[in-house]
């Protein structure tokens, strides 16, 4: 099956089997590794990205279901050559240690962010509970977008 779609920007069309999932496609594919497969059953979040504009778990998404789409993924978010806003507070908060779930963390707040411009603490617990972290206990991730929403324009 011929699908098209933009991924972070550029115009992406490629042949794909019906059963290829889509952090397949992101990963072994397009060679974009920032999205990383944890558990791949939908459970941890380190495969999410942004499709549409809507966070989603790459690895319950089929490919062929991303035609017609904006696919953005943890190397479209960045400006230029230095960090976003969000990422520049996790890491000044410390809210990445490991860093094998900050890629998914980043696109889920991401989608926060953009509908909420100043979530409380627990809206932010809320969003956050289909991305498993390991290392920081949350408390520093929370921080750092809280940091984040309280400057105007981020």
């Amino acid at each position: 099956m011929n699908i098209s779609m933009r991924v972070n920007g550029k115009p992406v069309e490629a042949e794909v089997e019906p059963q290829e999932l889509l952090v397949e496609r992101i990963r072994e594919d397009l060679e974009l590794t920032g999205t990383k497969v944890g558990c791949d059953t939908g459970q941890c979040g380190t495969c999410v990205v942004s499709l549409n504009g809507v966070s989603v778990k790459s690895c319950l998404v089929l490919t062929v279901q991303a035609d017609d789409s904006e696919l953005t993924t943890i190397e479209g978010v960045s400006p230029g050559e230095g960090l976003s806003d969000l990422q520049e507070a996790l890491r000044r908060e410390h809210g990445t240690q490991c860093g094998f779930c900050t890629p998914g963390m980043v696109m889920s707040l991401r989608d926060l962010l953009s509908r909420e411009e100043d979530p409380s603490e627990q809206r932010i617990r809320e969003w956050l509970t289909g991305n498993l972290c390991r290392c920081t206990g949350y408390q520093s991730i929370v921080r750092g977008v809280q940091g984040v929403a309280a400057v105007p324009g981020s």
